[in-house]
């Protein structure tokens, strides 16, 4: 099992659910998350005074895979991210060494 973390712009989350509803993943978990990378903020003014904003509001969506799954789900989360503008986001890719329905005790890929 692998865990796919992808950090994106908040407006492309539904455009990502869309896709990965297509490739019947499911088990999908969304964090408000704040952050910077090449974007570097942006500059607004308050009181007359130039104040520069060094991270920017992205979402966090965190998916549990199978091995087999993982290539296509990282596939149509780059294409419905994508924007081709700095600051369309980041995706990183761990493994999953156990996973456990709590309810049922269940554990592996059928806890997902």
């Amino acid at each position: 099992m692998k865990k796919i973390e992808a950090i994106i712009r908040p407006e492309k989350v539904e455009d990502i659910k869309e896709e990965l509803n297509k490739l019947n993943v499911n088990g999908l978990t969304l964090s408000q998350v704040m952050g910077c990378g090449q974007q570097k903020g942006w500059k607004e003014y308050f009181r007359g005074t130039e104040v520069i904003l060094s991270v920017l509001p992205k979402v966090k969506a965190e998916i549990i895979v199978t091995d087999a799954q993982l290539e296509a789900v990282i596939e149509v989360i780059c294409k419905a991210a994508h924007t081709g503008e700095l600051g369309d986001g980041k995706i990183f890719v761990y493994d999953v060494v156990d996973a456990i329905r709590i309810r049922t005790g269940e554990r592996g890929i059928g806890a997902v």
